[in-house]
């Protein structure tokens, strides 16, 4: 089992910046690949960046270049750096947590950001 809390949404003007913070408890946080989605009302959930536990990284274009995820395995936290931030990137931000790579599934109750002006 693996237990994540998400903080650091709000609301901020486009352009701006956010950093999001996902505390991981209950497993070996050395053994997780972490990831962030996003959810807009309406729309299906979608992956916004993955760190394996090598450190490597990805994201979908739609965010490549703007949003940068990090890990500190001393800490158990990962986290999302988002900068110029567009009124699209609005959405429920969730962290997610799979066990060596594999499902199930694990995922935080939620972030919400907003960019408005």
């Amino acid at each position: 089992q693996v237990q994540l809390a998400e903080s650091g949404g709000g609301l901020v003007q486009p352009g701006g910046s956010l950093k999001l913070s996902c505390a991981a408890s209950g497993n070996d946080f050395t053994r997780l690949t972490m990831a962030w989605y996003r959810q807009a009302p309406g729309k299906q959930r979608e992956l916004v960046a993955t760190i394996t536990t090598g450190g490597f990284t990805h994201s979908p274009d739609s965010v490549k270049g703007r949003f940068t995820i990090s890990r500190d395995d001393a800490k158990n936290m990962v986290y999302l750096q988002m900068n110029s931030l567009k009124p699209e990137d609005t959405a429920a931000y969730y962290c997610n947590a799979r066990i060596g790579g594999f499902p199930p599934d694990f995922w935080g109750q939620g972030t919400l950001v907003t960019v408005s002006a």
